[in-house]
C-alpha cells in the first residue's frame, strides 16, 4: 500500500498526473476505469488545462468503473462530467471511449459492458486487466456502485453487476471486485473530512474492514495500491484535526 498525502487538490492532480505519465511512456498504449465525483472532476479540469502534447490522449483507452443508470446527457451521468470536463478539452479519438451506456435496461447493460471489457482488454486468469484502476470512496465505504449492504456483489463471478443506491434506490452498473482487483495498478483519489474515518479504518485494520467496507476489499493481485488523499481525508491517521 502506497499513501501519498498533499496539502491541496492542485498538489494532489499533478503528482497523480506525473504518475500516469511515467506508466504512459512505458506503454503503447494504456486502458483506464475512471470513477465519477469531485475528485476526478478537479483532475479532469486538471488534465484540460496542460500545454498540448503534456499527455498523448491518443494513447489511452477509456471505460468507468461504474455510471448511474440514466442518459449520457443526465446531468448525474459519469459520463456526461467527463466530456463536460475534459473530452471537451482534448484531443480523444471517439473509438477510445467506451461509456456505459446508462440509458439501456440495467441488466442488460451489465451484460453487454461486462462483454466489452472482456473483448476490448488484455486479460489475465480469464479477467480482463486495466492498466489503471481509478477508484472514489463514500463515507460509507463504498467504492465504484459496491455498496455496503450489497457486499455480495463485489464476490459476483461476472464483470458487470446491477447495483442499486441504497437510499435513492437508482440503479447503477458496477464492475465487480475480481475486475477491480485484477488490474496492473489501483488507485483511490479521496479528499475532504467527511472520508477520514473510513480512511483511517481501512489503512490502519483493512483485513478487519473488509468485512465492512467494499472499499476495504480492494486488494489489487499485484499489491500495486495507492491512496492519492488530501490531508483533511488523512486527518485521522496524522492526528490532525
Amino acid at each position: 500500500m502506497n499513501i501519498e498525502i498533499f496539502n491541496t487538490l492542485n498538489d494532489l492532480n499533478r503528482s497523480f498526473t506525473e504518475w500516469l505519465k511515467e506508466i504512459m511512456e512505458e506503454k503503447e498504449s494504456v486502458s483506464i476505469a475512471l470513477s465519477g465525483g469531485s475528485t476526478p472532476k478537479s483532475l479532469f479540469d486538471y488534465w484540460a488545462t496542460l500545454p498540448e502534447g503534456e499527455i498523448n490522449w491518443k494513447k489511452i483507452k477509456f471505460f468507468w468503473g461504474d455510471e448511474r443508470c440514466v442518459p449520457p446527457t443526465d446531468e448525474e451521468s459519469n459520463y456526461r462530467m467527463t466530456q463536460e470536463h475534459l473530452f471537451d478539452f482534448v484531443q480523444v479519438p471517439p473509438a477510445n471511449i467506451n461509456r456505459i451506456m446508462g440509458e439501456n435496461e440495467p441488466e442488460e447493460e451489465a451484460t453487454r459492458y461486462g462483454a466489452l471489457l472482456q473483448n476490448e482488454l488484455q486479460g489475465k486468469n480469464g479477467i480482463p486487466t486495466f492498466d489503471i484502476m481509478m477508484l472514489g470512496m463514500g463515507d460509507d465505504g463504498h467504492t465504484a456502485s459496491i455498496f455496503p449492504y450489497e457486499m455480495s456483489l463485489w464476490d459476483s463471478a461476472r464483470n458487470c453487476v446491477t447495483a442499486t443506491h441504497p437510499q435513492s434506490g437508482q440503479k447503477r452498473i458496477s464492475m465487480t471486485g475480481k475486475v477491480i482487483n485484477n488490474s496492473k495498478n489501483v488507485v483511490f483519489l479521496i479528499t475532504g473530512s467527511n472520508k477520514a474515518e473510513k480512511v483511517k479504518e481501512i489503512i490502519s485494520d483493512p483485513d478487519y474492514a473488509a468485512k465492512k467496507y467494499p472499499a476495504a476489499r480492494v486488494q489489487p493481485e499485484t499489491e500495486n495500491l495507492y491512496w492519492f488523499i488530501d490531508v483533511k481525508a488523512a486527518q485521522k491517521l496524522t492526528g490532525d484535526s
